[in-house]
């Protein structure tokens, strides 16, 4: 789920039922204002007897109107919510509104321009809308909770600690760039001005995609197989941009001054770990031009949504035929170690005819080049927010965002993507009520029944599809909130088991992390895949559908007022967070989540 457009909900469609009844009224008060006229002279007798029987039908008729507003009146009075979470969401609604504007010219700035005017795009975001502000909101939140933790949730939570010790910047701007100067002589040594030693380019390549989790030129994981998901399978993909997208690379002109920056953010931080200026700089442009052509045989994204062109189930020894530049069964063995692979092991690539492409690329570039590419990519940038102001507060960051971001939003989102479910814990132990996954459930319900009605309104369906789609719609399952083992101190434990987090080495806490995930993705390959394993973090402000669980997450972060709270009427709820369970649903029958696994209990 990318975003959601609030304006192109129909129920805001309904602005004219009051005209409507304001118009009868006015035309009933008219029909009763003619005393005064001689209603019987010069009829006939039959005229006189129907005028009468007309009166006496319009004077039964008001009685009822009269009998009728009193009762709805009555019943309005009786439902009207006057709790304090209904007044402060009415306050805020009306505060969202602009009421200087005409609805029937812009109905829009209307309803929302209040809003508008109270929520000016902040520096650095091309976008803004309730959901960022939820974000800011679970933001602000969890920086309280992890600065208020005491000694002993420390102890039993480590997220405060890894966050602590991001915040650290005084022993990070000790350290330097030392930790990583270290790092990289571990692993074969590097120095920017003198002969490239490492001749083996599998040696370098298999070094760090292991421990270290650096994936160049392509990605490798383990999840459940999209034809099967009742088995996990080795999974590999297109990757190796630093920068946000392939046009950054392609559309020079455009990005002219990105660019630049961006060659002179790794010109310092070569000479950062101790290079000299000039031979750094040719080395650099050397690397920016092979990126670039990395970029260019990038598939688009929009041309990589149809997940059964994408999706080739091939062997190890298949594969190899395919991008003979890398030696797949030792690669494969070095990154899922301690497993046994053999060239029989099935793998799913969904970026075929670029692992062709980047073979050939490899082959025909300088072999120093290319090995400076993968210690660039793969140490020096996972690790730059680890080695000091030099670098991390670089001139290329306002290019790319247009401001900085704040250091403790920086650790707190680092702090997710490594202690998530940790993190998490604190998170829903602060917000989450707990009758609101009971809520969520029927609301779920409700929606999964009106969208099935609808399925029966459709006349260009036949029965048999009819039927497998309801079959589908009653076959997807939820996740509401967060795993229940997050709220156990010792099944939490051991999700974490064997990952140590220092008070004061954030350097150290990322390359613990590293080791570990890489640890945790090859135990995976042989079990059955977990269908209630969660792949959002519970603080997460979002939703997502799982085609191959056929199942619907919504993570505690999202279920936030005003998308959600449980005290607000139902019509709220559904308006706010039954949009996005209405469209994650929809995810089920569209363009990718349409050719799934029926998954059925």
């Amino acid at each position: 789920m990318s975003s959601y457009k609030r304006a192109t909900l129909e129920e805001e469609e309904v602005s004219d039922a009051p005209a409507d009844v304001a118009s009868s009224s006015d035309r009933l008060e008219v029909g009763f204002r003619k005393g005064g006229v001689d209603i019987l002279g010069r009829r006939t007798q039959l005229e006189v007897v129907l005028s009468v029987l007309l009166l006496a039908a319009l004077l039964a008729l008001f009685v009822c109107l009269l009998v009728l507003g009193l009762g709805l009146s009555s019943d309005s009075g009786r439902g009207l919510c006057l709790s304090e979470a209904c007044i402060t969401v009415a306050s805020q609604m009306v505060e969202a509104m602009d009421r200087s504007a005409d609805p029937c010219q812009d109905f829009y700035q209307f309803a929302c321009g209040g809003w508008m005017r109270k929520n000016p795009l902040p520096d650095g975001r091309s976008r803004w809308s309730t959901f960022n502000s939820i974000w800011e909101q679970n933001q602000a939140l969890l920086k309280h909770l992890l600065g208020e933790t005491d000694r002993l949730t420390t102890l039993t939570n480590p997220s405060s600690s890894y966050y602590l010790s991001c915040l650290n910047t005084q022993r990070i701007e000790e350290l330097g760039a030392q930790p990583l100067i270290d790092l990289i002589a571990k692993i074969g040594g590097w120095n920017m001005t003198g002969p490239w030693e490492k001749e083996n380019f599998m040696e370098v390549l298999k070094v760090v995609s292991g421990p270290y989790r650096a994936q160049p030129f392509f990605s490798v994981g383990v999840s459940a197989d999209p034809k099967n998901s009742n088995s996990n399978v080795i999974q590999v993909d297109q990757s190796g941009l630093f920068l946000p997208s392939r046009d950054y690379y392609l559309n020079k002109t455009a990005n002219e001054k990105v660019l630049v920056a961006y060659l002179d953010y790794m010109v310092e931080l070569g000479m950062l770990l101790g290079g000299e200026r000039s031979s750094t700089q040719l080395q650099m442009q050397q690397i920016l031009d092979f990126e670039t052509a990395l970029a260019n045989i990038t598939v688009p994204q929009d041309q990589r949504r149809d997940e059964e062109k994408i999706y080739h189930k091939v062997t190890i020894a298949e594969l190899q035929l395919l991008a003979p530049a890398v030696d797949w069964l030792d690669y494969l063995s070095s990154s899922l170690s301690p497993l046994e692979l053999n060239d029989t092991e099935p793998v799913v690539l969904y970026a075929r005819e670029y692992l062709q492409q980047v073979s050939d690329l490899i082959n025909r570039t300088d072999r120093r080049s290319v090995g400076l590419y993968v210690l660039i990519y793969s140490l020096e940038r996972p690790y730059s927010s680890v080695i000091g102001k030099p670098y991390g507060q670089h001139k290329m960051h306002p290019l790319l965002l247009q401001s900085c971001t704040p250091r403790w939003q920086t650790c707190i989102g680092n702090t997710d993507d490594t202690l998530g479910f940790a993190l998490g814990a604190l998170f829903v132990k602060a917000t989450f009520d707990k009758h609101s996954k009971e809520i969520a459930e029927e609301m779920i319900n409700a929606i999964r029944s009106a969208f099935k009605e609808a399925l029966d309104r459709l006349n260009w369906m036949d029965e048999q599809t009819r039927q497998a789609a309801k079959d589908k719609a009653d076959a997807i399952y939820d996740m509401i909130g967060f795993p229940e083992f997050i709220l156990d101190p010792k099944e939490l434990d051991d999700v974490y088991d064997g990952y140590e987090v220092s008070d004061d080495s954030f350097f150290q806490n990322m390359l613990n992390f590293y080791n570990f995930s890489a640890r945790v993705m090859a135990d995976q390959l042989r079990k059955t895949p977990n269908k209630d394993q969660w792949s959002m973090t519970p603080p997460t402000v979002n939703a997502y559908y799982m085609p191959t669980k056929n199942g619907i997450v919504f993570p505690a972060g999202i279920l936030q007022a005003p998308f959600y709270a449980h005290d607000h009427p139902k019509a709220l709820n559904f308006g706010g967070i039954g949009v996005v369970m209405g469209h994650e649903l929809t995810h089920a029958f569209d363009d990718q989540g349409g050719s799934g696994s029926l998954v059925l209990d």
